[in-house]
This record gives C-alpha cells, structure tokens and sequence, in this order.
C-alpha cells in the first residue's frame, strides 16, 4: 500500500502573543524551509486563526495576555472536537511553580516554555512535535487507505456471493427434480449420492447467503444467534465428505450457545477438512471436543495426520506460510490459517498448535461465551 509523502510546507504554527515583537523573535527563531507561519496578538485572534485554518499542527500560545489569557484559549481549543487534537505548547514568563506549570497541562499543553527563551531548547522541542505532526498523518492516511480496501474486499465478496447465488439455485432446483425421479429412487446407492449432493448443495447456499449478510455488515452488525454447536459440527463433518478410511468422532456434546454463527462455522470448516486433506495415515481420526472455560470455551480438533514440525509451529499463522505436509487432495495457499487467527483474534480469542511429527496435531481455539 502505497501511502501519499508528506510535504514538510503542509507543517503549520500558529504563533499567539499580545507582542509584536515577541511574534518576530519566535518566527525567526522558528523559520526553516517548508513551514509555515500564522499569527495572532489576542486570544480572540488566535481563535478566529484557528477556526479558518483547517492543518495547523502547532500553536505557540504566551500565557498572559489581555482579556483572554492563554489558559481560557487553550480550554476553549481542547473543548472543541475539531481543535481538539493541536498541539500547544505555552509560552510563559510566569513563575516555573509547580501549581502554573500543572494548570497549563490541565487545559491542555502538551509543552512548556519559560521566558526568556532558550533557542536551542525552542528548536529542538518544535522540531519533535513537528515529526510528530507528520507520523500522525501518515497513520491516518494509512488507517484511511485501509478502510477503503476493506470496502473493496466487502464489495468484492457481496459482489461474488450475489453471481454465485442465482447458478446455484438452478442447480438444487434441477437436483430436486433429479432426486425424485421414479429411476433414481428405484436404485438406492445412486438416491443416496444424489441425495447427498442436494443437501450439500444446500448448505452451499445457506453458506453464500451468511457470506452475502457478512459483506454488508460490520462485526458489531453481524447476527448473534442461538448455535447448537454439536449440530453445526456434524452436519459440517457430513459435508466435508470425509474419505472412507477417515473417522470423525465429536467426544462429548458441544455446547448451545449465542454468537456469530458464520464466523465460528468458518474456524471449525477450516480445521476439520485440514485435519482430513492432510491425513496420511491407512485409518484417520478426527476428534472434536472441548474445555469449558470461566468467560469462554476452549475447543480443539486433533488429528492422527503427519503432524507438524516443531520449527513450523510458530509460522504456521502467518500469511502465507505453509509447511512441508502435501495433501492429494488440493494444495495450500498458506492464507487459511492465518484468516482463522484474525477470526478467533477478533472475537477475543486464541489460537494454537500442539503437534508431534508424525503423530498428528491438535488445534486448539479461544470462543468467548
């Protein structure tokens, strides 16, 4: 991502003293290529300034001053959500006591500056704020750059489950018709698989209508909803269609609870067709369980597979790490696990690993209740 360079001339002080004089001193002292001056002999001015200037990133703001000292200039600034955020550093001739010097933070400084003034001290603490200034626009310029791929990535998917939806419906309105054919129900290993197929192709569109509800709802947005988690599982490990050689066992019964479906459905997906994609072994297993915590539930899905190597442990959640393990059924992006650590995380949860090489692997994850 590619993020606009900052101008130093886009740097701005906004200089207040009732002094003229005063004024020049802290402009020359102050003055260096790319910045900017603004100048203001009241608070009232310096008010006004502030108010049609939009990018100040500094005020140097003398304390004494007639009818509107600096103290009521800075509380007035820091009141308003607009002016809220510039930093102020006072200028003071006022007396270096603790009490004026923790007044002028209360009211918003950021800094102090005693008269007469020290040029290098003068510099040296405008300069800081001035990078500071400077990183804060590349952080929000960034956090704006990124919300509006995230709009992209949500426009996407809505975009990809709407095309999906329509072709799908036409393939389980013609699997119906298939699936009650006086032939098909004649012969029952054939009803079976087709039978199989429409209720995959079911789930398929129950999954492209969350997805289509995900895309166009923030997290806060997303349904919370009464899940029975053991029925979710198994209808998951049915339509996985795990190879014969592989058996699926849920320990215990898993709880009913409230939350985002879509989203716990998606973590539990993606470990058990791993756990079954990866499995090397003449008679695989897969068990499901899981620990009830105090303020969430600790579930797991271990496996007999190959098991991952103790260097791969710790990368195996980054994007687009992958291990050594193949698979003959189709092969990894190193996207998917990471994605589940952004989907636990998000939730509030964890996620990990517990493996021996060769002996298979247990994952296990953090659901807040």
């Amino acid at each position: 991502m590619n993020i606009p360079p900052i101008q130093q001339h886009d740097f701005t002080i906004l200089l207040v003293d009732d002094r003229p004089e005063n004024l020049l001193s802290l402009e020359e002292i102050l003055v260096k290529p790319g910045r900017q001056f603004l100048k203001a002999n009241s608070g009232n001015e310096a008010l006004k300034q502030v108010l049609k200037h939009d990018h100040i990133g500094l005020i140097m703001l003398d304390v004494q001053m007639p009818e509107m000292d600096g103290f009521e200039v800075a509380r007035i600034l820091k009141s308003n959500p607009r002016t809220k955020d510039i930093s102020i550093i006072f200028v003071t001739a006022l007396s270096r006591e603790e009490q004026y010097v923790l007044k002028g933070f209360a009211e918003g400084a950021v800094d102090y500056l005693q008269k007469p003034l020290d040029i290098n001290v003068v510099r040296a603490k405008v300069n800081v704020f001035e990078q500071l200034y400077f990183n804060q626009y590349r952080l929000k310029t960034a956090l704006t750059e990124l919300d509006r791929i995230n709009k992209q990535l949500e426009k996407f998917v809505y975009i990809v489950s709407h095309d999906l939806k329509s072709p799908l419906s036409s393939v389980i309105m013609m699997l119906e018709l298939i699936k009650n054919d006086t032939y098909i129900k004649s012969n029952a290993e054939i009803s079976e698989h087709v039978d199989m197929v429409y209720q995959a192709s079911g789930r398929l569109s129950e999954m492209i209508m969350a997805l289509l509800e995900y895309s166009t709802t923030s997290l806060s947005q997303q349904t919370v909803e009464d899940v029975n988690t053991h029925l979710m599982v198994e209808e998951l490990a049915a339509l996985l269609f795990p190879p014969k050689h592989i058996q699926i066992q849920i320990l215990q019964t898993l709880p009913e609870f409230r939350t985002r479906r879509v989203k716990l459905e998606q973590v539990f997906q993606n470990l058990i067709s791993n756990a079954i994609k990866y499995n090397d072994k003449a008679k695989g297993l897969i068990e499901i369980g899981y620990t009830d915590r105090d303020t969430h539930y600790e579930f797991f899905v271990k496996d007999n597979g190959p098991g991952i190597a103790e260097e791969d442990r710790s990368r195996i959640f980054r994007l687009f790490e992958i291990t050594d393990n193949t698979s003959t059924r189709d092969s990894s992006t190193g996207i998917g696990l990471n994605l589940l650590k952004i989907i636990v995380e998000e939730q509030g949860g964890k996620i990990w690993v517990d493996s021996k090489k060769g002996e298979g692997s247990t994952f296990f994850f953090q659901w807040m209740k």
